[in-house]
């Protein structure tokens, strides 16, 4: 039952971490995030990374996603495509050379440094969604033009990492490029046709059914269906559940959905997954590896929001609100997290930085809320 005590110990000290960090005047997902780290290995110890914490890690990352989808205006973000893949690209590519840059700085290889240069070009929303929800900003062309950014930064990522891995891996297997982005494309077709044309007929027919709570319980099937097939497919899994969102807020089911989700995700499993990023930290040999931390860190923080704000600002944005859209795509978070591991098991990441990577994906998971709410307050004065 030593679970059970962690659960206990998370979602109070999420609680009260929240409101401290919302009384000194930041976001409460800051708070959230430190106590995780508070609580972990690096100082008291008291909670360790296990399968209770991994599994409700995921669900919980998978809700926030779903969430986010429910609240998408879809309409806005159909305009605002443009704008999305542009902050995509520009998100891409700055933070690339950029990684490689420090890579070869520090003295790797060639085939390291590229390593490095993709997984600076990692973005995860999750906990921009976070931000912009405690901010009302998640309906706002900025946050509409973060989510659909993170689609397409996920995509190309992934595509850059199977090519890496596929021409300097040392795995046995081996990647076929054109399988690749025809699972891709197999993703978008199936979710598109049966997001709008089966979802709505489910939903429809299982809220007449007597049993309890069938309109819920059919949503979350959805979402976890969609997330699954989405990490099958070579997907990151909360693209799955964001694009589900999306199809379920198209019933006329979906403020009840919305609700109840929300009931579900941040009273257990939100708590848990904000607190599992802060365990991941670890301290050991990294005396000597400080400097690429710091350098690696700055690096991957400036690059992404410059990179991703030109982007924006291409597009039409303002300088504040481009600002805005480049610190929601800072957080590496747990994308990066997946692609560093790719990389320690394929050979393209070497073991002594993976701690030191690690920390750099903690820092801009950090990083994220302050900027995303300091940005975000200068637009609404423009």
């Amino acid at each position: 039952m030593e679970f059970i005590l962690d659960l206990v110990i998370i979602i109070l000290a999420t609680k009260l971490a929240g409101q401290l960090s919302v009384k000194i005047g930041q976001p409460a997902v800051l708070g959230k995030l430190i106590v995780g780290i508070l609580l972990g290995p690096a100082v008291l110890g008291w909670i360790h990374t296990n399968d209770f914490i991994h599994y409700f890690s995921e669900i919980g990352v998978i809700l926030l996603m779903f969430i986010a989808g429910l609240e998408t205006n879809v309409e806005q973000l159909r305009q605002n495509w443009k704008s999305a893949l542009a902050v995509a690209i520009g998100g891409i590519i700055l933070p690339f050379a950029g990684g490689f840059g420090v890579g070869q700085l520090f003295g790797l290889d060639d085939m390291y440094s590229l390593f490095i240069g993709i997984l600076c070009s990692a973005t995860s929303v999750s906990i921009s969604v976070q931000v912009l929800k405690e901010l009302d900003r998640l309906r706002s062309p900025e946050g509409t033009t973060i989510l659909g950014a993170a689609v397409v930064d996920d995509i190309l990522v992934v595509l850059l990492l199977a090519m890496m891995v596929s021409f300097l891996g040392t795995s046995s297997e081996s990647i076929s490029l054109p399988l690749l982005i025809s699972q891709k494309v197999l993703f978008f077709v199936v979710i598109i046709v049966i997001g709008c044309w089966v979802v709505p007929y489910l939903m429809k027919r299982v809220s007449r059914l007597k049993v309890t709570e069938p309109t819920i319980s059919a949503a979350l099937i959805i979402c976890f269906g969609f997330a699954y097939f989405a990490d099958w497919m070579g997907m990151a899994a909360i693209i799955g559940a964001f694009v589900a969102g999306i199809a379920v807020a198209q019933t006329p089911f979906k403020l009840m959905i919305e609700s109840k989700t929300e009931t579900i995700a941040y009273t257990i499993f939100v708590p848990v997954f904000l607190v599992s990023i802060g365990l991941n930290v670890s301290l050991v040999g990294l005396s000597q590896q400080i400097g690429f931390v710091i350098v690696l860190t700055i690096v991957a923080i400036i690059t992404k929001l410059l990179g991703a704000a030109v982007g924006a600002r291409l597009t039409g944005f303002s300088t504040h609100s481009s600002l805005a859209v480049g610190s929601g795509m800072i957080s590496r978070g747990e994308v990066a997290l997946i692609i560093a591991a790719t990389g320690l098991q394929n050979g393209l990441l070497q073991q002594q930085y993976f701690t030191s990577v690690v920390l750099m994906i903690i820092m801009t998971t950090l990083v994220a809320p302050l900027l995303l709410k300091l940005f975000f307050q200068k637009t609404s004065r423009e």
